[in-house]
């Protein structure tokens, strides 16, 4: 998917204990290379955190499910009668078996196409064939281990630990500044969904440091000659909060030399529900902790995520996405963006697996961080914490 411009600070507020100045220091080299690093980040990261998963729209009704992966395991999303959402490990608590394995857009149970037990949508057990020849079967003790399941901005989240705190609690801040962009009523645009893993584009670099390459702006006048000609590079801005990162850059008034870039400057139109005084010459960008990366532009939104494939490979899954009632100018926009991100999609994945092949050189440590880099301090140092929280070792060493 689109990887989005990558901001330059001004910077509110300085992470805790360092001053506003200061951008922080990068994760060492073994954090990108060392497969025990990247077993450890299963348990004490991506299990223990909000998952972006699906978007609404890929639930319509009571009954449709689907099923995503969360910190290596599949999990079946699914909405309930009631028109809220169900989470839980995909794995029928029989033998094991994959209950769901392609999204289906209704039923009114889950169904287990090995022996047929059979679940509510809320994941209770009430029936199993032959139940009377199953000694010790307990019913209220045998429904599907759950998952903690959340709707934030119209998208759908999946966090395996119960306890975690919801992610509206924790990113209120970013639905107040970009919620009109999203909700529910989001249609997708095109073929890509989230969840889908089988169709995902594939880069060469750990999940890291394409996350890094988002939160920089520092590469852009080197590396993306179309953003540069687009954006006001000077005017970037980048919001860093204990659980996200907000990113803003206006557009150029300067028309680009580039014709695709110049009719998109013309073109540029906002969607149903954003303004013409604040969204139509501004693109926005948000990280949400660890891995969930939204692009907010005038005429579209782009969802996505970074799941590890293995140390030093890593899955992109995503999707674009409009609202109903969007003008043919807007819809124009919206391709010629879509086809500008591309462009720079393949720059950054060249980019990314050359990082990762510099990062395994023998002795190879990263230098100091530029001030435009200060999201990517922010992103160290959460990395460090949760891989620390169980160990008590210092994150150089874990």
């Amino acid at each position: 998917m689109q990887p989005p411009i990558t901001p330059a600070p001004a910077i509110s507020p300085a992470p805790p204990g360092k001053p506003l100045e200061h951008p922080g220091e990068a994760l060492p080299a073994r954090h990108y290379t060392d497969p025990d690093i990247a077993t450890a980040e299963t348990d004490r990261i991506f299990a223990r955190s909000w998952q972006l998963v699906c978007h609404e729209s890929d639930l319509p009704g009571p009954g449709a499910r689907l099923a995503a992966t969360v910190a290596g395991r599949s999990v079946l999303v699914v909405r309930t009668t009631d028109g809220g959402l169900a989470a839980h490990l995909n794995a029928c608590r029989h033998r094991g078996t994959r209950l769901v394995t392609a999204p289906e857009p209704s039923g009114k149970a889950i169904r287990c196409p090995y022996h047929g037990w059979t679940y509510k949508l809320d994941g209770t057990l009430v029936g199993a064939p032959e139940a009377r020849q199953i000694p010790c079967l307990d019913k209220p003790r045998l429904g599907l281990r759950p998952a903690k399941v959340e709707s934030f901005l119209g998208f759908v989240f999946v966090n395996l630990d119960l306890d975690a705190v919801p992610l509206a609690e924790s990113c209120a801040g970013l639905a107040k500044a970009i919620g009109h962009y999203a909700g529910a009523d989001l249609v997708p645009v095109g073929k890509h969904r989230i969840h889908d893993l089988d169709t995902a584009e594939q880069q060469n670099a750990n999940w890291k440091v394409i996350v890094d390459n988002y939160l920089e702006g520092y590469h852009v006048p080197v590396a993306h000659p179309a953003l540069m000609r687009l954006l006001d590079y000077q005017a970037y801005t980048v919001d860093v909060q204990e659980s996200y990162v907000l990113f803003e850059s206006p557009l150029r008034d300067k028309p680009s030399s580039n014709w695709t870039e110049r009719l998109y400057q013309r073109l540029a139109t906002p969607m149903p529900g954003l303004t013409e005084e604040k969204d139509r010459r501004v693109w926005r960008y948000a990280v949400i902790y660890p891995n969930t990366l939204i692009d907010f532009y005038p005429d579209h939104v782009l969802a996505w995520t970074a799941l590890p494939t293995a140390q030093d490979r890593a899955a992109i899954p995503g999707a674009f996405y409009t609202r109903h009632g969007e003008s043919v100018r807007t819809r124009l926009a919206r391709r010629l963006n879509i086809h500008i991100g591309w462009v720079t999609n393949d720059e950054d994945a060249e980019l990314v697996e050359r990082v990762q092949a510099g990062m395994s050189t023998p002795g190879f440590e990263p230098g100091p961080l530029s001030r435009r880099e200060a999201a990517v301090g922010w992103f160290a140092d959460r990395i460090r914490a949760d891989l620390d929280a169980d160990t008590g070792r210092g994150g150089d060493g874990a």
